[in-house]
């Protein structure tokens, strides 16, 4: 998310939550005074586990308790992304977690956003129902925002996961990247541009016909990133959306790679996503505010970034067509881009065209809440930054997509965004590039329309990109009964 640095509440809350440097290991939380071995119904928390961020949890009571969302790594600014586990519960045990610390007062809590849970007998992530999720100034907490949610646990086996948004991890990104690589497709490479700090991999894809990698060719590069803020795990939807549609043998895809060159850097931030964080990197720093000057030791994984763009935007043989760099909003619905304002009436013109493209194929992108700045404090930011670096045929975009829903046209009532539908935002952006470059008459209008034509016939196609996501079809039928975490 492009926030401003006046959207966040700078204050610590009281309780020593500022010391917070660790998530809770395993943590069993027993009434004052308990002496005994723990019970059945002494929940056991988690988060020292990838991505996992649960700093400290207080006893209210048997049935509640104050939970404390540890701050980003060296930046007690950042209160936002939770993700954690309970285990050790007792059937039907109804509790209320209260969520006391988040740095923002703006949230889609107010209007009927809720957490994800999981649990061990139902891998797929669900999200609460809304009924059961309150937000509320708190006079017990400074008169902060808390977020609180009702849950009844019913597996006493099962160990139950709840997190801010559906996990995108690292690993996963790993394993997914792995896999199209076993794929052996001559039109996609992967190559390490660097490390992070931890020695991470900074993943680039380059995906396009073999042809266009000569380097005497003359080549149309449209470039991508996403998860330079590693809280933001919609964005790592709609990128491997973009992705799965691209290495695809749709035929739009086909046409796509023919005559554009895909530049992806899936997970600009790894070491903030490792560890959890909503906004910064392992020192503190939120990468999205330093694209003018990345320092190579402080901020390698956007200094090699910043170094591959420079580099294309100094071949003469290589047109930097589009930057468009992913995130996702804590405030807003819908999907919706930022792009940048220039004097050029021509240009803002030219500038409107792709949002206005990508309107017409996503039903959940607002063009009404698509908007063009220069505020002086996003001017760090990838599409600030290279939009005054690049040349007036170059446009640079935030891609946003809210956590929590979208509006389709003519409706009042908030579709709450799925795994599936966050990529098949994904698949919208880079379909729209046909549209675009004007290839629509490349189409062979011989092939039978229905598959060819359909982006969702995509979901049926793909293979090995999910991990332990239970996934159905659309259509196909559920037991409620038996695969879905009880609505108490």
């Amino acid at each position: 998310m492009e926030e401003s640095i006046r959207d966040i509440d700078t204050g610590v809350e009281a309780g020593g939550e500022d010391a917070l440097v660790g998530n809770v290991n395993k943590l069993i939380v027993t009434p004052p005074g308990y002496a005994g071995a723990p019970r059945k119904g002494h929940l056991i928390f988690d988060a020292c586990f990838e991505s996992g961020n649960l700093g400290r949890v207080d006893y209210i009571s048997d049935f509640e308790f104050d939970l404390f969302i540890r701050p980003d790594t060296c930046n007690a600014r950042f209160r936002v992304w939770f993700n954690f586990t309970v285990e050790n519960v007792r059937e039907t045990q109804r509790v209320i977690f209260n969520i006391v610390n988040f740095s923002k007062t703006k949230s889609l809590y107010r209007d009927g956003m809720s957490p994800v849970v999981k649990s061990t007998s139902r891998p797929k992530w669900q999200r609460l129902p809304a009924k059961n999720v309150y937000y509320y100034r708190c006079p017990d907490h400074r008169r902060n925002y808390v977020m609180s949610f009702a849950f009844c646990f019913d597996r006493e086996e099962d160990v139950y996961q709840f997190a801010y948004c559906y996990p995108y991890t690292y690993s996963r990104l790993q394993h997914y990247l792995a896999s199209l690589e076993r794929r052996n497709l001559d039109y996609l490479q992967r190559e390490q541009l660097g490390l992070s700090m931890q020695q991470r991999r900074l993943d680039l894809l380059t995906i396009t016909n073999p042809a266009h990698l000569n380097p005497e060719r003359e080549k149309k590069v449209v470039f991508l990133t996403a998860r330079v803020h590693p809280g933001e795990s919609p964005a790592s939807f709609i990128c491997q959306g973009v992705i799965d549609f691209l290495v695809s043998q749709h035929p739009v895809a086909q046409i796509l790679r023919d005559h554009v060159v895909f530049k992806i850097v899936p997970m600009l931030n790894p070491d903030g996503v490792y560890l959890g964080n909503y906004r910064c990197s392992l020192m503190g720093f939120d990468l999205n505010r330093h694209w003018q000057d990345p320092s190579p030791w402080a901020h390698p994984t956007l200094h090699a970034v910043k170094q591959l763009i420079v580099q294309l935007n100094q071949d003469p043989r290589v047109s930097l067509e589009f930057y468009i760099d992913v995130h996702a909003h804590s405030t807003m619905m819908n999907g919706f881009m930022y792009g940048n304002i220039f004097e050029e009436e021509e240009r803002v013109q030219r500038q409107a065209v792709f949002p206005k493209l990508l309107c017409n194929n996503a039903p959940d992108f607002s063009l009404s809440s698509t908007s063009f700045n220069r505020d002086v404090v996003k001017a760090g930011t990838g599409r600030r930054f290279l939009g005054g670096l690049l040349d007036d045929t170059s446009y640079c975009y935030t891609l946003e997509v809210s956590f929590y829903s979208y509006l389709t046209a003519g409706s009042t009532t908030p579709v709450p965004y799925t795994e599936d539908s966050y990529m098949k935002l994904g698949r919208n952006v880079a379909r729209t590039f046909l549209d675009y470059y004007k290839l629509n008459n490349l189409i062979d209008d011989s092939k039978p329309t229905g598959q060819m034509n359909s982006l969702d016939a995509l979901s049926a196609g793909r293979q090995g990109n999910h991990v332990g996501t239970g996934k159905k079809q659309d259509g196909e039928k559920t037991d409620r009964r038996s695969h879905t975490i009880r609505d108490y």
